[in-house]
């Protein structure tokens, strides 16, 4: 690998100001890169962090939920909340975007509760416990936290997708195009001074003979 050049290049001025030039840019097209590649892995762990935290508070809120649901169901029966929970009305609706990390492009999902308070819920208070409005509540707020998790891991996933061809990039520029870049402006200039010297000694012949 150290010593591979690159392929179908000519040993001349021109093609050897020319690697020169792609020389600089690939040195600054990596030092971009491993730039863009620090910065996504920071994002990736920050967003991290962020992902246990909602699943810690989702396990919580359901726990609670559930733990009132059965406390509604012992004191209303099954039947009664099953009634209860038919007649609730939708409560989230959905607003999706997107946003770009690194230019990454990924979602932002906004969620907004409409009917969320123990009158627009759709069932009365006679013949309801209020077991049955905790477990409601629990349930509603852990809802938003899934589809705010929702969101994170996708963008996870992305940014990790985007860390990895990244991290690609940089070690083909680093171990490849840059050595093999390098290596073939070294053999030019080699190959042009082993010309210039052939070039001397063929004139130096050619005078001496005019001369003699």
């Amino acid at each position: 690998m150290a010593d591979e050049k690159l392929d179908g290049v000519n040993p001349t001025r021109n093609e050897l100001l020319n690697l020169k030039d792609r020389a600089k840019l690939s040195t600054k097209g990596h030092s971009l890169l491993k730039e863009k590649r620090d910065a996504l892995i920071k994002e990736f762990f920050d967003i991290l962090d962020r992902v246990q935290g909602s699943r810690d508070d989702v396990e919580k809120k359901l726990a609670i939920a559930y733990s009132e649901l059965n406390k509604a169901q012992v004191d209303m029966g099954d039947m009664a909340v099953k009634r209860a929970a038919l007649s609730v009305r939708d409560s989230i609706e959905l607003d999706i975007s997107s946003r770009s990390i690194m230019g990454v492009s990924v979602p932002v999902v906004n969620s907004h509760a409409t009917h969320n308070d123990l009158i627009s819920r759709g069932y009365g208070f006679a013949g309801t416990s209020a077991n049955l409005d905790v477990a409601a509540k629990e349930f509603e707020e852990s809802i938003k936290i899934i589809i705010e998790l929702g969101e994170i891991e996708k963008t996870i996933t992305m940014l990790a997708k985007e860390v990895e061809a990244t991290k690609r990039r940089v070690n083909a520029l680093e171990h490849v195009i840059i050595p093999r870049v390098n290596n073939t402006i070294k053999f030019i200039e080699m190959r042009l001074e082993e010309m210039e010297r052939e070039s001397f000694t063929q004139n130096k012949v050619i005078k001496n003979n005019l001369e003699g």
